[in-house]
Parts: C-alpha cells; sequence; structure tokens
C-alpha cells in the first residue's frame, strides 16, 4: 500500500512538471539562460583576442607578471578544455611578460645610445631606470662640490647629502644658510667619504679633506705656491696599477715639499672617447685632482727657468725612482696605521701585521682622492656596465613593482623629495654582490698564481657564512676562466663582454690587441664595480687588487673583510 502511494506522488509530480514546463513563461526563461550562455562565451573569446593583439604596439604598459597556476584542487574540478584554455592564458601571459621587459630594457638602451632597435621614446615617458646615474647632473653637482665658492670659501660641504644644497631658500631662512656655512668652515667632511670612522681606514675622512685643502689653495697665484708637475708613467708593461701606484708616491713627495701636484699627460686617455681638454689627461676618467687655475699656473711655470731654478716648480725627473716608487709616506698625520684593524684573511687566518702597513694606508688615501669623483665620460661607462650585466632583471623589478601605468607621471618626477633628497641614492645593483679578480697570465713571474678553484673555495667559504649571495661580479683577463666559471651551479656570474686571453702572453700584448680605448676602459669598470660590491677575493700579490682593497677600505668596506689567495710581496 505504501509503494502505490509512492508512485502516485511521483507521477503527480511529474504531471506537474509537464505542465509547466510547457508553459510559455518557462520556455522563455531556459531560452533566455541558454543565449546568455552564448554571448557570454562570445564576448570572452573576443575579449582574449583583444587582450592578446593589443600587446603587439610600440607602446608599454602593464601586464601583471603575477599570473600563478591554478590548484590542484580546483583544477580537478574543470574540464579538459577549460584547463587548456587557462594554461594558454598562463602562456600568453609569460609571453607578453617577457615582450614588456624586453621593451623597457631597450628603452633604456636608447637612452643610452646602446640600443640596436629603432625604438626612439621620450625619456619624461621612460620609467625611471634603477640602475642608471643622470651623468649630466652628476658631472655638475661633483664640479660644484670641488669648487670653492666665489668669496674662496669652502664648496658646500655639509651634514646634507644629495642635492639638498640646490633647495632654493628664502629670505626667512638665510639663518639656516648661515649656520650651514658656519659648519663647513669649522670642519664638514669631504662628501666622496662613505660611512663613519669606523668604516674606513683610520683618519680617512680628516686626510682627505687636508688633501683636498693642500691641492685647492684659495691663490694658486700666490707666489709661496709651489708645483710639481708630472706626467703619468707611459713605459711599455706599466699597467694602469702601476701608473696609479707611481702617482701615489708622486703625491707623498707633494705632500712633503709643500707643492701642488698637477698631472700632465696621461696616455691612457690618448684615444677618441676622450674629447676636448679631457684629451690625453686623467681628466677623462676623474675630476681633476686641482683647480683649474693651480693647473693653469703650473704650466705657465713649467717651461719658467727661473721657477724652476728657484724651485718653485719641479717635473717629475726631478726624482729618482726609488724616491717615487718607495719614498717617505707623508708623516703629516702621525702614524695612523699602526691603529689598523686586521680585516684581511690569508690561508684562514687574520691579516695582523707586515713590513709595509704604512705604504698600504697612504696608497688607499692616495687612490681615493685622485678617483673621488667619476667624470660624466666615467659614469656613463659604468652605466653601460651596469645595463649590460643588470638591465634586463631591473625591467623585470620595475614591470613587477608598478601597478598602475608604466607612464611616468611628469609631475611626479617633479616632487621636492625626488629632486633634492633621492637624488643621494646610488644607482642600484642586485644585493649581495661578491667581487673577483683572478690574475694569472704573466703575472705568474711577479708572484704565485692558483687557479680559479682556489678562488671559488674562498668564495663558497663565504656564502657558508652568508647563504644568501650567489653573485659574482668576476673580473680576469683569462678566457679559461670565464668558460670554467660556467661550471659552477648556484652560482650567477656577471662581467664584461669583452675579448680575454687564450693562452700564456704578456699582458703588454694582450692589452695591445685591444686597442687602448678599450684596454683602459673595461678594467676602470671592473675596479669601480669591485670598490661598490659587498665583498671582494683577490690576490694581495696583484697591485690590482691591493689598489680595489684600498679604495674599498677608504669608501665605507672596511669591515667587510678581504679574502686573499695568496700571501706575496711585502706581507
Amino acid at each position: 500500500m505504501e509503494g502505490l502511494n509512492q508512485k502516485s506522488m511521483e507521477r503527480v509530480v511529474s504531471q506537474k512538471a509537464f505542465q509547466i514546463g510547457s508553459s510559455f513563461p518557462c520556455q522563455i526563461c531556459v531560452v533566455g539562460f541558454l543565449c546568455g550562455v552564448c554571448i557570454t562565451s562570445v564576448f570572452l573569446a573576443a575579449l582574449t583576442s583583444f587582450a592578446a593583439s593589443s600587446f603587439g604596439g610600440v607602446s608599454i604598459s602593464l601586464f601583471s607578471p603575477g599570473i600563478s597556476a591554478p590548484n590542484s584542487s580546483a583544477s580537478s574540478s574543470i574540464g579538459g578544455d577549460c584547463r587548456t584554455f587557462l594554461n594558454e592564458n598562463e602562456r600568453i601571459a609569460y609571453e607578453r611578460t617577457e615582450e614588456n621587459v624586453s621593451l623597457l630594457y631597450k628603452a633604456w638602451s636608447d637612452l643610452l645610445g646602446e640600443s640596436t632597435g629603432q625604438i626612439r621614446l621620450n625619456k619624461l615617458h621612460v620609467p625611471r631606470a634603477p640602475h642608471l646615474e643622470d651623468c649630466r647632473l652628476s658631472g655638475e653637482m661633483n664640479h660644484r662640490l670641488d669648487t670653492r665658492l666665489p668669496n674662496g670659501s669652502f664648496p658646500p660641504w655639509t651634514v646634507w647629502k644629495g642635492l639638498l644644497d640646490y633647495l632654493p631658500l628664502s629670505s626667512v631662512d638665510e639663518q639656516l644658510k648661515q649656520y650651514r656655512d658656519r659648519v663647513i668652515s669649522q670642519g664638514a667632511y669631504p662628501p666622496w667619504i662613505m660611512g663613519s670612522d669606523e668604516d674606513n681606514y683610520p683618519l680617512t675622512r680628516k686626510v682627505q679633506r687636508d688633501l683636498w685643502l693642500h691641492q685647492h689653495p684659495v691663490d694658486c697665484n700666490d707666489p709661496s705656491v709651489k708645483f710639481l708637475v708630472a706626467d703619468w708613467e707611459r713605459l711599455p708593461g706599466f699597467g694602469i696599477g702601476a701608473q696609479l701606484a707611481g702617482m701615489c708616491g708622486l703625491l707623498a713627495i707633494a705632500i712633503n715639499e709643500k707643492r701642488v701636484l698637477v698631472t700632465d699627460y696621461y696616455n691612457r686617455a690618448d684615444h677618441d672617447g676622450c674629447k676636448g681638454s679631457s684629451h690625453s689627461r686623467w681628466s677623462c676618467y676623474f675630476i681633476p685632482e686641482t683647480s683649474m687655475e693651480c693647473r693653469k699656473r703650473a704650466f705657465e711655470l713649467k717651461d719658467d727657468k727661473v721657477a724652476r731654478g728657484m724651485g718653485i716648480i719641479t717635473v717629475k725627473e726631478n726624482y729618482t725612482s726609488k724616491e717615487i716608487w718607495t719614498g717617505h709616506v707623508p708623516r703629516a698625520w702621525g702614524n695612523p696605521w699602526s691603529i689598523m684593524q686586521p680585516t684581511t684573511e690569508i690561508n684562514g687566518s687574520l691579516l695582523l701585521h707586515h713590513r709595509k702597513m704604512d705604504r698600504r694606508w697612504w696608497r688607499a688615501q692616495a687612490v681615493r682622492y685622485l678617483m673621488r669623483f667619476q667624470s660624466e665620460y666615467t659614469c656613463n661607462l659604468m652605466n653601460i656596465a651596469r645595463h649590460t650585466a643588470f638591465g634586463w632583471e631591473a625591467a623585470k623589478m620595475v614591470l613587477a613593482s608598478t601597478s598602475d601605468n608604466l607612464f611616468e607621471d611628469e609631475q611626479e618626477s617633479r616632487r621636492d623629495i625626488e629632486r633634492f633628497v633621492w637624488s643621494n641614492h646610488k644607482p642600484w645593483l642586485p644585493r649581495p654582490l661578491l667581487s673577483m679578480h683572478v690574475r694569472m697570465g704573466d703575472k705568474a713571474c711577479e708572484m704565485k698564481v692558483v687557479g680559479f678553484d682556489d678562488y671559488m673555495q674562498l668564495a663558497e667559504k663565504l656564502r657558508r657564512r652568508f647563504p644568501h649571495l650567489n653573485r659574482v661580479w668576476l673580473s680576469t683577463e683569462m678566457q679559461d676562466v670565464v668558460d670554467r666559471s660556467k661550471s659552477y651551479e648556484g652560482w650567477r656570474f656577471h662581467y664584461t663582454n669583452v675579448t680575454r686571453q687564450v693562452g700564456n702572453i704578456t699582458m703588454a700584448t694582450y692589452e695591445t690587441s685591444l686597442g687602448r680605448e678599450t684596454s683602459t676602459n673595461y678594467p676602470l669598470m671592473n675596479f669601480l664595480m669591485a670598490t661598490e660590491a659587498d665583498f671582494f677575493i683577490g690576490a694581495l700579490g696583484s697591485t690590482w687588487c691591493f689598489l680595489i682593497d684600498g679604495m674599498r677600505n677608504t669608501g665605507g668596506k672596511v669591515m667587510s673583510g678581504y679574502l686573499s689567495v695568496n700571501k706575496d710581496r711585502f706581507w
């Protein structure tokens, strides 16, 4: 009886359902639902096609790289066609993101004059490149910071950094300006020194201030001002490191004899890249060692027999090689090298003392002064080096961090904090970065050379302490070293794109094959990159490594330490 009642109930429900389904309103609803599904499908297909075609233009637009694959539980509930559709979206997203990265990278290359494409974009419409520096503005600022004010007082060295000195002051701010000038006259330190006293060799900030004062007298025409005019060493076989070491010796002589050092012919700058008054001069690469007034006065006296006879001016030929290369280190600041902390490791132990600590300290001070400010030409070289090595990664970073429009807002770029405060930030580098200079080849006649594996053993030791370290800026003249670096998994190596030695030839022959411009530019780029890196591995027996270490120890990196693969020369 219960079974019959259930069947009767099912029959009644079926009949009611049939009657409702046959009604006109219900048919309209069903047809409307099916039409809606069809229209939605067509609209989605058209939208996908439009989105794919809209990225083919030249303009830069943002495509989010954050699209991730659906999780496993969601995938299991989606049919095969839908999964294919989602995977295709991911592929398109990846391709379009890479296309945008490529476009932005080429736009930055175009601004550097290095583009191989036909992109011509207005600079204001290109997103700011975090790894590039405004070299013209930087050059103007460096010149301002290296020139006395019209009244003969200090340059605008203040407790402020960047371009804050350019901030317009109203009349009510005059008191602030007077206070600033008083701070300068009472002992402001040069702006090219990074970090505190504890981050550098002893007395670095005071020594750099005193060197600048010595090299920039208030009145260069004063009869009491004496000069030493010297060409850079140009004998065959003298590398850039040896030339710098020689000039450090001449600067020591100038300090001891109370003379202004004026450098003359620099054969490394005798090429087409160095133009105008900077041709064949140190000023092609770095700001001059003295003022233009002193240079002019020194060259006027150079050919004056009376001035030379009275000792008002001397030249390099007045001194012996021993005086230049192993002469007396200036004692004007006492013996600061006696309190240098041991931060160099050789064979697992810190180097506590050695016979030439005074020379190590002095050369670091002298090279830091000579290379205190880059020229606009050198700044451009560094821009190209950073862009070649890190530009693609910088473009990805900018794309990933931009949430609205890639086009730079002109009003945004004119904000005071952007112009005056953030201007002090150095160009971006991926960090931490290890610099490694591998010197081999003909250096074996001067020091014990070791293989690349020894350098990498120290790198692995460093990474055990800093596990997030995986990047190496590799500097070497040997192609075999570059080839071997590719076999080290877990490391990312960056290096300049230049022809390297294959076989064992002399450095002089190798540099001749490169040409004067290339053989000067790329070592200097590697040198400066090494001074900016977080860590350094080299060979103390190499003069080049010796000078890199000195620049780092007067550039706020003394506590980063130095790992050396050998113990040589005066150690």
